[in-house]
């Protein structure tokens, strides 16, 4: 019987040992998360594969034929639409697809679900890239510039953009309303990065936001946010 994921060239360097089951391509980033996290709540069968980026594997050939712009995460439903394989990468995306697979953690209602997409979108266009850069600027490289305008510049954007989360966690227990959603896979993991990973919590006076919080902590305290956070497992020292 013809294994239907060999027509993808990724498989080759990260073989399927369970091709009936959805393929996660990822690492435990903020954006790699929002993949393991998701799948790990709708309790959806998955095989992850590890994408190592100290060894270059997000530029490899098998890769970027999977995602062109070499980002994680990426995945492969052999299930798909119409039962048909479906490859597809930007975490977004990716959480739209399985929230509509499994009918979970997106309204069916119109205005609903629109509500919840705004703060997805609210995410990928403010949150993930503001946050980002912050942690760039903060940490790494940018630390050793002279000229402090960047850091600054991004730390105020992310003030704002947290306090915009807190005025609306003030009016209801999670980001888009009363229930659990993709809104709230996407946005977490990237606060929880900014005080912890990214180290810029006091810098942007993190604590303060009590209602972000509030909610952070309800968040963590998810079985399967705590099992998603570590999907890719680190390899074992050998």
């Amino acid at each position: 019987m013809t294994n239907p994921l060999d027509a993808f060239p990724i498989t080759r360097k990260w073989p399927a040992k369970h091709p009936e089951r959805l393929q996660l391509y990822s690492l435990p980033t903020p954006n790699g998360v929002k993949a393991s996290i998701m799948l790990e709540e709708t309790g959806l069968a998955y095989e992850p594969h590890r994408v190592a980026f100290d060894a270059g594997d997000q530029l490899s050939p098998e890769f970027l034929s999977l995602n062109p712009n070499n980002k994680i995460p990426a995945i492969i439903d052999p299930d798909g639409p119409g039962g048909k394989p479906l490859a597809l990468f930007e975490s977004g995306a990716i959480l739209v697809y399985l929230a509509e697979k499994t009918g979970r953690f997106l309204p069916p209602d119109a205005a609903g679900r629109y509500h919840v997409l705004q703060w997805l979108m609210f995410q990928m266009g403010g949150v993930g890239p503001m946050f980002g850069q912050l942690g760039f600027f903060h940490k790494f490289a940018g630390k050793e510039y002279e000229d402090k305008r960047p850091r600054d510049r991004y730390a105020a954007e992310s003030k704002r953009l947290l306090g915009v989360l807190d005025g609306q966690l003030a009016k209801t227990e999670w980001v888009a309303g009363d229930a659990y959603s993709i809104a709230d896979i996407a946005i977490f993991p990237w606060i929880r990065n900014l005080g912890g990973f990214y180290e810029a919590g006091e810098l942007v006076g993190l604590d303060d936001f009590r209602h972000v919080q509030r909610a952070l902590a309800a968040f963590v305290q998810r079985p399967a946010v705590l099992r998603g956070l570590e999907i890719p497992a680190t390899p074992a020292a050998g």
